[in-house]
C-alpha cells in the first residue's frame, strides 16, 4: 500500500498573532505541523505499521515548510516532497491544483489529510484534490480500518456515528478523535535530518501557472473586537426587560 499525506506548516496555536498594515506578522513565529493534518500522519504511520504501507508527506510552502516535512519524517514517513515555487503560491483552487498533480506523479492507494487547516479553515483542499483526481472521499473521520482494498471509516454526525465504506484509492479527511499523535523520538529525528527532502517547482510538475492562479483574493485582516465585561440588569422583571431591548436594539444594534 503506498499511502500519501498531504500536509501544511501553521502557526503554533498558542502564538499570539499580531498585524502590520492589515499584514500577519511572520517574523519570529514558530511554525508547527497543522494540528489536523497531525492525525492524518499519525494514521499512515499506523497503516505502516499494520499493513507494511510506504508512506510519503507532501506540503506546498516556502523553505520553512521542510522543518514539519522532517518531523513527519522523525515519526515514521518515508519520503517527503517540498512544492518550494513562489509561483505556485495562492488559495485553496490553486493549491488543491498542485497537490493533485503531484498525486497524479504516483499511483497512491490512499491519500490522507487534516479536515482542516487552522489558520484559515477553509476545510476545502481534501475534497478539492480528491474531485480533481475522481476518486471517492470521506471528511471528518474519527475511526478507519483498511480490508484489502476497502476503507471503512467512521465520522461523527451531530451526535451520533455513521460507518462508510468506499473502494480505494480513496482520499481521507482526519478529525480529532481518530488517534493520538507520537511524539518524534531522538533517533528519529537524527534520522530525518539526513533524510534528502524531494524539491519541486512548476516546471517539474507539467503546471501552467497562469492557468491554475488563485479565485481569491485576501484584501485584509483584521483582529476581532476585544469583549467588555458583562452588565447585570436591575430592577424589576419589566425593567429588566425593557432595558435588555433597548441596550439590544441601541447599543449592540442586533434587533
Amino acid at each position: 500500500m503506498k499511502i500519501l499525506v498531504l500536509m501544511k506548516q501553521t502557526f503554533d496555536t498558542e502564538e499570539e498573532i499580531f498585524l502590520v498594515d492589515g499584514k500577519l506578522k511572520e517574523s519570529g513565529v514558530k511554525y508547527v505541523i497543522n494540528p489536523y493534518d497531525e492525525y492524518a500522519v499519525e494514521q499512515a504511520i499506523l497503516l505502516k505499521e499494520q499493513q507494511g504501507a510506504e508512506v510519503t508527506v507532501v506540503s506546498a510552502g516556502p523553505a520553512r515548510a521542510e522543518e514539519a516535512l522532517r518531523t513527519a519524517v522523525a515519526v515514521g514517513a518515508d519520503n517527503a516532497i517540498l512544492i518550494d515555487d513562489e509561483s505556485l503560491n495562492g488559495d485553496e483552487y490553486t493549491i488543491s491544483k498542485v497537490l493533485a498533480a503531484i498525486a497524479q506523479k504516483e499511483s497512491y492507494d490512499l491519500i490522507l489529510a487534516g479536515h482542516m487547516s487552522v489558520d484559515d479553515g477553509a476545510a476545502q483542499i481534501g475534497p478539492r484534490v480528491a474531485e480533481l483526481l475522481g476518486i471517492p472521499h470521506i471528511s471528518t473521520i474519527t475511526g478507519l480500518t483498511i480490508d484489502g482494498q476497502t476503507a471503512r471509516a467512521e465520522k461523527d454526525v451531530e451526535g451520533d456515528l455513521e460507518t462508510i465504506e468506499v473502494q480505494l484509492p480513496a482520499l481521507l479527511t482526519a478529525q480529532q478523535g481518530l488517534n493520538e499523535p507520537r511524539y518524534p523520538t531522538l533517533p528519529g529525528i537524527m534520522k530525518a535530518k539526513k533524510k534528502p527532502i524531494e524539491r519541486v517547482t512548476a516546471a517539474d510538475l507539467g503546471i501552467d501557472v497562469a492557468a491554475i492562479g488563485s479565485k481569491t483574493e485576501t484584501l485584509t485582516l483584521n483582529l476581532p473586537q476585544k469583549k467588555s465585561g458583562g452588565r447585570i440588569l436591575e430592577g424589576e422583571l419589566h425593567e429588566q426587560t425593557a432595558e435588555l431591548v433597548n441596550l439590544l436594539r441601541n447599543e449592540a444594534k442586533v434587533v
